[in-house]
C-alpha cells in the first residue's frame, strides 16, 4: 500500500468514525440522526455494548430502536459522544481502530457523563469502506482509559513579556 493510498484509507476511516459519533449525538430538542448509522455499517454489522455482566450484541437496527424509543418517550433528551484519541491499523482490505471516547447526556432529567474505549473493525467492500463491528466498554472503578489513549493536552504558547 502506498503512503498516499494509506493516507486516503485512513481519512475514510476517520470520516466513518466521525460520522458515527455525529449520528448518535444530539442536543436537547433535536432529533438524533440515527438513520445515518445504517450507511456506515455492512448489512450484517454488529454493535456490542460490553459494559455490564453480559455483552449486549445488536444489529444496527437493534442498536437504534431502543435508543430512538428513549428519545421519543422523553427519557433521553440529550447525548453527545466524541473521540478523544485513536490508533488505527490498516492491512489491505481490513482495518482496526482502537479509540477512547467521552460521552455525556441527560436521561430522565439527570445529567450523566463517562469515558471508555471502542474497538472498531472496518472492511473494504465494493461500495467502499464500512464498519463491520464495533464494541465498547466504559471506565469504572478499577478500569481506566490507558494513558496512551488519554487526549493530548497542548500547553499554551509562551507570550513574550508575560508575567509568570
Amino acid at each position: 500500500m502506498t503512503q498516499s493510498h494509506h493516507a486516503s484509507v485512513k481519512a475514510e476511516l476517520d470520516r466513518l468514525t466521525d460520522e458515527f459519533f455525529r449520528a448518535v449525538s444530539f442536543e436537547e430538542g433535536a432529533d438524533p440522526p440515527y438513520d445515518n448509522i445504517y450507511a456506515l455499517f455492512i448489512e450484517a454489522g454488529l454493535i456490542v455494548k460490553n459494559t455490564g455482566a453480559r455483552p449486549e450484541i445488536s444489529t444496527v437496527r437493534e442498536f437504534i430502536e431502543p435508543r430512538l424509543a428513549m428519545v421519543r418517550s422523553g427519557e433521553l433528551t440529550r447525548f453527545n459522544e466524541t473521540e478523544l484519541s485513536e490508533s488505527t491499523q490498516i492491512f489491505g482490505k481490513v482495518a482496526h481502530r482502537f479509540n477512547s471516547y467521552a460521552k455525556s447526556g441527560i436521561t430522565k432529567g439527570i445529567p450523566f457523563s463517562g469515558r471508555g474505549m471502542v474497538s472498531t473493525q472496518f472492511i473494504e467492500t465494493p461500495a467502499g469502506w464500512r464498519i463491520s463491528s464495533m464494541a465498547w466498554d466504559d471506565e469504572r472503578p478499577g478500569l481506566s482509559i490507558p494513558k496512551t489513549y488519554e487526549p493530548m493536552v497542548t500547553a499554551a504558547p509562551d507570550v513574550a513579556g508575560a508575567s509568570p
